[in-house]
């Protein structure tokens, strides 16, 4: 199978590129807009392909892709012309979006060309929703009800962070979004909300952000009457300072921050060398056992080494191209990345960078 990877040299596409590298059954190209190496897999071919170019689609298709992979970020405020495009080529689809609209709205937006074509396109395909939805099906096993879900992911402050990644975080700071509440509709805003946390990598100071989860979620489990995201940084000092500009941008003041991620990513540079080793990720729910056994809180926790962090959110987009490139048959029509995977197709890959989790059960 012939895959193409967009933003294939980046934070997320080189780790997808080596980790397809070499496999028999792909037939593997990386793609930018001018000729690129990707370190540990120079030998990797190159495709110049250009997203933003008028002739994008047909720059494409001279490719002939069986399945593009885009990982051209961040998803906040872009459209579904390289879906469409890779669909137009003949190909499947995957991407590593994040952004809450554009995953959510996915699926209405691209079905129709992704039947007519008769292939597969998933947006998703990252931690959000792929592995959190993966964690609550294994968490909600012997479950009669699911009442709450809360998830925590909580980065290693010497993990590589890639522009694209900083400025989706940026796009919301300070900006109004829905959260559910109680079986209500509630208004949040990002990176305020401030709350005390404890992961098994200790504790840290969390902050509310806008995610797919906290739509999706909802409409996938009925009985659920609270979704709640946060993330939470290292160091309190440089999540007082996003909190800060957070306000700021709260009251009126048009702050342009998305537009100093890379100046705000060199001054947070400045702590790694006081920086832990670990990163992590929580994942807790609440609902009544199925055996009577009373209401429940199961929590899953997740540690990784800080420098391997990143590796996290390209396990569902590789899996998944595998599954592909050997032929399995998925349903034609686009969907976000929910479904696809289980918590335990995620293991090898976890051990392979010496990522451990756990799982616990306590009254709630």
């Amino acid at each position: 199978m012939r895959i193409i990877v967009l933003g294939g040299a980046g934070n997320f596409g080189a780790r997808i590129v080596r980790a397809l590298r070499g496999d028999p059954t792909i037939d593997l190209l990386v793609a930018g807009r001018r000729s690129i190496l990707v370190p540990g897999a120079e030998d990797a071919p190159c495709a110049v392909v250009d997203i933003g170019a008028p002739d994008f689609t047909q720059q494409l298709r001279a490719w002939s892709p069986e399945l593009v992979i885009h990982c051209v970020g961040p998803f906040q405020g872009q459209d579904y012309r390289v879906a469409n495009a890779a669909l137009a080529a003949g190909a499947h689809y995957l991407d590593l979006a994040d952004g809450r609209q554009f995953i959510v709205e996915f699926a209405a937006r691209v079905k129709d060309q992704a039947v007519r074509a008769g292939r597969v396109a998933i947006s998703g395909a990252s931690t959000l929703p792929a592995l959190s939805s993966a964690v609550i099906e294994e968490l909600r096993l012997g479950l009669s009800s699911l009442e709450s879900i809360e998830v925590i992911i909580a980065p290693g402050q010497r993990a590589p962070r890639g522009k694209a990644t900083l400025e989706a975080v940026f796009s919301y700071l300070g900006r109004p979004f829905q959260v559910w509440r109680k079986g209500q509709w509630r208004r949040a805003w990002g990176w305020m909300e401030l709350q005390k946390t404890r992961l098994d990598i200790g504790r840290r100071l969390a902050a509310a952000c806008d995610v797919p989860d906290l739509e999706l979620f909802p409409a996938r489990y009925a009985d659920v009457q609270t979704v709640s995201f946060y993330a939470a940084l290292e160091f309190g000092a440089q999540h007082l300072t996003l909190w800060g500009l957070a306000a700021l941008r709260r009251i009126g003041l048009p702050l342009p921050v998305a537009r100093w991620a890379v100046s705000l990513n060199r001054l947070a540079g400045m702590f790694d060398a006081a920086a832990g080793e670990k990163g992590g990720m929580r994942v807790s729910v609440v609902g009544d056992r199925s055996d009577g056994g009373g209401r429940m809180r199961r929590t899953w926790q997740l540690t990784a080494s800080a420098v391997d962090g990143p590796e996290i959110p390209c396990v569902a987009a590789i899996l998944l191209a595998r599954r592909l490139a050997r032929g399995e048959v998925f349903q034609s029509g686009a969907f976000p990345c929910m479904g696809f995977l289980t918590l335990a197709e995620f293991a090898p890959e976890f051990a392979r960078w010496k990522i451990t989790t756990r799982m616990e059960e306590v009254a709630a």
